[in-house]
This record gives structure tokens, C-alpha cells and sequence, in this order.
């Protein structure tokens, strides 16, 4: 089994989703059984099926959520020693040589990754280009609308 790069704060998450499904979830939708049951012929009980259904739901994002942090490799960007080079986990201070926008992004694992909160996938194209960068170094990807270049303006490990 290959193992996941995930942050601390991700794995955190997902420690956090994972409660709540086994404690408040699982529990809520149990009792929802109980009383759909209660009510008679489970044969034309659409909340009887509804709970089922979001049971089903539930059940496969526990095990989803385990096999996940089963096969995490939990990475603390603070603790790594990585002389400067954008590696999983950096925050990265980014321009577009383009256009002359600045962004920041952190490149974090699929799982995490959003970018409205300027967390981008490790697999995604711009990552992929800036990892083994430096600040100074100009990194060429890919995109929907051609060839982008970006210069590094800075890498920090937070």
C-alpha cells in the first residue's frame, strides 16, 4: 500500500470529520432508523430509506477516512530542512512573468487542496513545476490557456 503526503493541519481535518461521522453522524442516523421503523410497513417508508440511504453514506465515508489515515504520511513543513527548495507542504510566493500578479499558494495533498483558500494539489500542474525550485528560479507549466511562467519570490515553511 503506497503511502498519501498529507500535512499536520489535513490530517487534523480529517481526524476531526472522522469524530464527528462515528459520534454525532452515525449515531443521528441510527436513531432515525429506529423511529422510521416504529412507524409500521417499511415497505412505502420513504424516511425509513432515506436513513438507509445516508447510512450507506456515512459507513462508506468512515471507511474512506480510515484507509486514508491509514495510508498517510503526515508532514510538518515547519520541521523540514530542505535548504530553501519548494517541497510538499512550502508556501510559496508566486509571480506571473506575464501579466505581473502576484499569488501564494501552499502545496498540500489532494485531499486538501482549494483554492479559494490557496492550497494547491501536489499532482497539480503549477505544483508539479515549482517543486525542487528556489526563490529567484523561474518555473514554466502548463495551463488551459498555454505555456505560464512564474518567477518564485519566496518559500516558507509554515
Amino acid at each position: 500500500m503506497s503511502t498519501i503526503p498529507i500535512t499536520k493541519h489535513g490530517a487534523e481535518l480529517l481526524k476531526q470529520e472522522l469524530h464527528n461521522l462515528k459520534h454525532v453522524e452515525r449515531p443521528s442516523v441510527i436513531n432515525s432508523i429506529s423511529e422510521a421503523r416504529a412507524q409500521g410497513d417499511l415497505s412505502e417508508n420513504a424516511e425509513y430509506d432515506a436513513a438507509k440511504e445516508k447510512q450507506a453514506f456515512i459507513e462508506g465515508r468512515i471507511q474512506e477516512l480510515e484507509g486514508k489515515l491509514a495510508a498517510a504520511q503526515i508532514i510538518d513543513p515547519s520541521t523540514l530542512d530542505v535548504e530553501g527548495r519548494i517541497v510538499f507542504g512550502a508556501t510559496v510566493e508566486i509571480e506571473d512573468l506575464e501579466n505581473g500578479k502576484k499569488a501564494t499558494y501552499q502545496i498540500v495533498g489532494d485531499d486538501e487542496a482549494d483554492l479559494e483558500a490557496n492550497k494547491i494539489s501536489i499532482s497539480s500542474p503549477i505544483a508539479r513545476a515549482l517543486i525542487g525550485k528556489e526563490e529567484g528560479d523561474v518555473a514554466t507549466f502548463s495551463s488551459p490557456g498555454g505555456s505560464r511562467e512564474v518567477e518564485i519570490l519566496n518559500v516558507k515553511y509554515i
